[in-house]
């Protein structure tokens, strides 16, 4: 079975990794009183969610260069299923941290990335705006773990029900 190369397959697995623990970091960061222990959290998740979206147009960029393999026969709606839940998870790569750096620089607070490179703001300080685009980046982050979990859930059923050899395309190993 034809395979995705090996940058499309680290690339996917390291968003995935990030992914994940950006959101879990989010809502976990979300709760906390004000402390010391917050201001790291959230400056760890802004730093992620710069890292997502430089490895996010990098991962486009090589996908864009490099065909994929050819797609494993299903049927028509799983295909048509599968292309949309791409397109918006590649969608939201992008939506989920440049609304989370929109919510930043409204909120007045720059993003350093890793505490050395600051990025500029990307929309002036407005506290009512800043409220406005909170409930954005969350719901965006939402769907998009929504959609990793469908995209999860249908690659694990394709493994265990069809047994059609899907997940093996983005597999590590020999090939």
């Amino acid at each position: 079975m034809p395979r995705y190369s090996n940058v499309a397959i680290a690339l996917h697995w390291l968003l995935a990794a990030m992914i994940v623990i950006a959101f879990g970091v989010g809502v976990y960061m979300h709760e906390l009183p004000v402390s010391p222990t917050r201001l790291k959290l959230y400056n760890w998740h802004k730093w992620a969610g710069v890292t997502i979206l430089a490895l996010s147009a990098l991962r486009l960029l090589w996908r864009l260069g490099h065909k994929p393999p050819a797609d494993v026969p299903m049927p028509a709606w799983q295909a048509a299923a599968a292309h949309a839940t791409h397109g918006l998870l590649y969608a939201l790569f992008f939506a989920v941290p440049l609304i989370g750096w929109a919510y930043s620089s409204a909120s007045g607070y720059p993003i350093v990335w890793f505490g050395v490179l600051p990025l500029p703001d990307f929309v002036p300080v407005d506290k009512a705006l800043a409220e406005a685009i909170k409930p954005w980046h969350e719901r965006a982050a939402i769907a998009m773990m929504l959609l990793v979990l469908l995209h999860a859930a249908s690659a694990i059923k394709h493994h265990l029900v069809d047994d059609d050899g899907l997940i093996d395309r983005m597999r590590f190993g020999p090939r």
